[in-house]
């Protein structure tokens, strides 16, 4: 801006000229002039709810129907189930499998009843040496019903023993089986026991043994006087 006086330039801060000392002339703004809103011939008056307006915002008729489909075909898709990891199917212990077990078994506690004679031996001739005997066939008989009883003691022990604690046998841990009760359970003692018992009453009936060759779950006689399966771990 500049002194309309001596035209030197005015600050727009400054209120007079430091020149002259005349006065700042008032600021202009320049702009058209204001007009006023009126309808024309070419746009036409409605109101809110009239059919054009409906029809100007509305979708069209096949694009509506083709959303309504859409999300028909959502809600009548079922929803994605989830999935569930497959259980393992069970495997029962053959009897080929089973007989090498109780192979090993036997094995085991012959090995044991061997080691328990050989010491009641020399603690018997012992006691026969301290009395001034011998050992003879006559003396020989109650070393014999002992050694017996001893061995049907470690056998039942044996069997009762681990079947009731861990389920397997140390045949049954080398051949990968091992005995359950209902649901795959744990065997009790008590249940071990009688399944022991069941095993030597159908022992002179070998039809008893061989039943797992014949029975869908490969139960023995015995299994099913005990309620127990056996079943393979590997």
């Amino acid at each position: 801006m500049h002194c309309p006086n001596c035209k030197a330039p005015i600050h727009p801060s400054e209120a007079r000229c430091l020149q002259c000392g005349a006065e700042r002339p008032p600021r202009r703004v320049f702009g058209a002039a204001p007009k006023e809103f009126a309808l024309t011939g070419e746009e036409d008056s409605f109101e809110v709810g009239d059919v054009a307006e409906t029809n100007d915002w509305s979708f069209p008729f096949e694009r509506r129907v083709e959303t309504e489909r859409h999300f028909e075909k959502a809600e009548q898709q079922p929803y994605p189930k989830l999935e569930r990891p497959l259980e393992p199917k069970t495997r029962w212990g053959g009897f080929l499998r089973r007989g090498f077990a109780f192979v090993v078994d036997l094995i085991v506690i012959i090995a044991l009843s061997t080691l328990m004679g050989l010491l009641s031996l020399i603690g018997y001739k012992v006691g026969l040496t301290g009395s001034g005997r011998s050992l003879t066939r006559a003396s020989a008989i109650p070393l014999l019903a002992m050694v017996t009883c001893g061995w049907m003691v470690l056998a039942t022990a044996y069997f009762v023993i681990f079947h009731g604690g861990d389920g397997k046998t140390i045949g049954k841990w080398l051949l990968g089986l091992r005995v359950v009760g209902p649901e795959q359970s744990a065997i009790s003692y008590r249940r071990a026991l009688l399944r022991w018992v069941g095993m030597l009453a159908f022992a002179p009936l070998i039809l008893g043994f061989l039943w797992v060759l014949w029975s869908r779950e490969k139960r023995g006689w015995h299994d099913f006087l005990a309620g127990t399966w056996v079943i393979r771990e590997r």
